[in-house]
């Protein structure tokens, strides 16, 4: 069974910054696609920040030149270091992991929650 355990979310001021963390149980080698999606009060799951295929990244509009992800593949761990952060930021930020096959697999974390103060 694959858990993804994310932390590192809090509450933080307007342009201040958060990195979070995401621990996967198992090899992250194993996934096609890993990386971040979120949720506001109301709204829609939506996009963050992903790797695909191996090393390839995919950002959403929004948080290009804000946001990076990143990976320590010896920690099965995916990173989002968030910056110049602003309160439409306010979300849970989940982690979510997927394998293409036979049998689609979609893996998706507890949340952490991240609010932004104006």
């Amino acid at each position: 069974q694959v858990q993804l355990v994310e932390s590192g979310g809090g509450l933080v001021q307007a342009g201040g910054s958060l990195r979070l963390s995401c621990a996967a149980s198992v090899t992250i080698f194993t996934f096609n696609t890993m990386g971040w999606y979120r949720q506001a009060p109301g709204k829609q799951r939506e996009l963050v920040a992903t790797f695909n295929s191996g090393s390839n990244t995919n950002y959403a509009d929004s948080m290009k030149g804000r946001f990076t992800i990143s990976r320590d593949i010896s920690k099965n761990t995916v990173y989002l270091q968030m910056n110049s952060l602003k309160p439409e930021d306010t979300a849970v930020y989940i982690c979510y992991a997927g394998r293409i096959g036979v049998y689609n697999e979609n893996y998706w974390g507890q949340g952490t929650q991240v609010t932004v103060s104006s």
